[in-house]
């Protein structure tokens, strides 16, 4: 069964950090494009972030840029997504999802595109 799982979420205050995970089960994500979406109570889901199966090529939202970093460690079949200087309105749900075919950098934080979701991990900023 393919699985993947979501976790690092949590309280923090504005401008900490955070590290999410995504780490999956049933597969191998090598094969895998990996996308990081949130969604905020009353909003659409967004795409945050995204990394190709190399882990060569990243796209982040204009809204994170310069702030969040994804990457991946295939070894330990897991993507990261680490949280810097966060914001209240970065407060969401932040869900990790997989797609398996190749994937244009430019369209990867559209999440109609990803095949497998996981639960995700709520990501709280308050002071």
């Amino acid at each position: 069964q393919l699985q993947l799982v979501e976790s690092g979420g949590g309280l923090v205050q504005p401008g900490g950090s955070l590290r999410l995970s995504c780490a999956a089960s049933g597969f191998t994500l090598d094969y895998y494009a990996i996308g990081w979406f949130r969604q905020a109570p009353g909003k659409e889901r967004e795409g945050v972030s995204c990394i190709s199966r190399s882990g060569g090529s990243t796209n982040y939202a204009d809204s994170v840029k310069g702030r969040f970093t994804i990457s991946r460690d295939n070894a330990k079949n897991t993507v990261y997504l680490q949280m810097n200087s966060l914001k209240p309105e970065d407060t969401a749900i932040y869900y990790c999802a997989a797609r398996s075919a190749p994937i244009v950098q430019a369209m990867c934080l559209t999440a109609r595109r990803y095949d497998y979701w996981g639960q995700g991990t709520q990501v709280t900023g308050s002071s």
